[in-house]
């Protein structure tokens, strides 16, 4: 990861846009991956395991740590993500089933 030098504020802005761009792009990538994931599960309970979450959960505190970030930030951001994205699949699930 690479922090380009700034000199102004404008500077630093412009480069927290395009990061801000970059986050919502792999954000909607992961959201596609987690609604292709319903097609290889069995139940809505499947899709609710505990045991995935935890282990992403202790993923991303280790990689925030790594990387100088607070890993509560982290796991409340990843959280919110997951619930929502939990819920995505399920409606996928159902709709898959449904057909």
């Amino acid at each position: 990861m690479t922090i380009e030098a700034c000199s102004s504020l404008a500077d630093v802005r412009h480069y927290i846009d395009e990061l801000d761009d970059q986050i919502v792009e792999l954000i909607a990538a992961r959201n596609a991956y987690v609604k292709k994931a319903a097609q290889f599960k069995e139940s809505v309970e499947e899709i609710k395991g505990k045991e995935r979450m935890e282990a992403v959960m202790d993923r991303v505190r280790t990689r925030a740590m790594e990387f100088g970030v607070s890993p509560n930030l982290l796991t409340k951001l990843y959280t919110i993500m997951i619930d929502e994205m939990v819920e995505a699949e399920i409606a996928e699930f159902r709709n898959a089933k449904s057909l």
